[in-house]
């Protein structure tokens, strides 16, 4: 029996032409193709400014940079998302901590957050920046965040690496509330370009920081030099940087997909509307549906109820993947991490965070997803929470 996998990249002869096409041009590394790649997400997410790099820790990264973090920055973001989320501002050297999370969105709660605030106010520990998740594709509460940013001073770097496609109150996500916007494009998201990075900002300055750290620091604008040119062959490094370019090969794979994101999207949508109908009777709590934002459905993430089934998540993990469905786990809280325990954290200092990872799984979900495959992920699931 076939394995369905979590996820699974969708590769069309469109995508291949295109990248087929660069591979015969003169040019492969950085190009005028990452610049049409840039320009057109741009155009799609109704953002100024769009930098295409490396992979979206590389763009976390050069965001957090850009933003002015550094050895005495202090950064919070939520414990539910992948470690880059915080690994991010340890780069820059700086201290993170967390948030934890709404147990409806799975988002960072902005409850929590305000309450957080208050009492880091009065000990003079503020944040400078705060990095909210858009987890499984929903996105965060942005509106109320962005009222506390400006109440209290910090930047917001939202991490949108699920979310591309996806909208809040009407408009695409990175084009307001936040100071700068970060997308992915690994296998396996939304959009892909096998792996690549966006940083999406309407702050002109900000992107050409970032534009600069993707390479090296290094500028070859002759407005820009602090020195006399010695000619044409004349460069400077400005800044500590990076290498974190995109290829023209990334950038016209994602061109390509970009192309067809709304066809990919409403095939998500179609697929989590049907989850919802066939799991509407186990005993699961199924992802939130909120009137005033639309999921780019990265994940179909559901929650085993323990008041309604003995079955606990690593008994059905387990009999979930002996069948053949390739179910997943999306995420082991960050701050349990040995590597942020040795940093101070320890289990029980983000208890909504930890409830919600104690029983949750990724049911398979991607375009190609067939409703055949679709009904043996419910049918087995529904056998085994049984």
């Amino acid at each position: 029996m076939d394995t369905i996998p979590y996820s699974r990249q969708e590769i069309s002869e469109d995508d291949i032409a295109a990248v087929t096409a660069v591979l015969r041009s003169e040019l492969i590394t950085q190009g005028p193709v990452v610049q049409r790649f840039e320009q057109a997400f741009a155009a799609a997410h109704e953002v100024a400014h769009a930098v295409a790099v490396s992979n979206a820790t590389s763009a976390l990264h050069l965001a957090c940079l850009a933003l002015g973090v550094g050895p005495r920055s202090r950064v919070w973001t939520t414990p539910i998302s992948f470690v880059a989320s915080a690994n991010c501002a340890l780069y820059c050297g700086a201290a993170v901590d967390f948030v934890d999370i709404d147990p409806i969105t799975r988002n960072l709660s902005v409850d929590a957050l305000r309450d957080k605030l208050e009492d880091a106010e009065a000990q003079d520990e503020l944040p400078d920046v705060l990095i909210p998740v858009d987890f499984a594709g929903l996105p965060a509460d942005l509106r109320e965040m962005r009222a506390l940013a400006d109440r209290y001073g910090f930047k917001i770097l939202e991490d949108a690496s699920h979310a591309t496609g996806a909208s809040y109150l009407g408009a695409p996500v990175a084009c307001a509330w936040a100071d700068a916007t970060v997308f992915s494009f690994h296998a396996v998201k939304i959009l892909t370009c096998a792996e690549g990075g966006m940083v999406a900002t309407h702050d002109a300055a900000l992107a050409q920081r970032v534009r600069s750290l993707r390479s090296h620091g290094i500028t070859r604008d002759e407005g820009e030099f602090e020195s006399a040119s010695h000619g044409a062959w004349y460069y400077e490094q400005q800044a500590l940087g990076l290498n974190a370019r995109m290829t023209e090969l990334q950038a016209a794979l994602g061109l390509s997909q970009l192309g067809r994101l709304a066809d990919m999207q409403a095939r998500r949508e179609a697929l989590a509307d049907r989850y919802d109908t066939l799991l509407a009777r186990l005993p699961l709590i199924l992802p939130p549906r909120l009137p005033d934002r639309r999921s780019a459905w990265h994940l179909y993430a559901v929650e085993i109820d323990p008041a309604r089934t003995p079955v606990n998540r690593a008994a059905a993990f387990a009999a979930l993947r002996e069948a053949g469905i390739g179910v997943n786990v999306h995420y082991i809280p960050i701050h349990t991490q040995p590597f942020y325990r040795r940093l101070g954290f320890a289990p029980g200092d983000f208890p909504a965070a930890e409830r919600y990872y104690a029983r949750t799984l990724s049911l398979p979900l991607f375009p190609a997803l067939t409703s055949a495959q679709q009904d043996r992920v419910v049918n087995v699931l529904g056998s085994v929470l049984a």
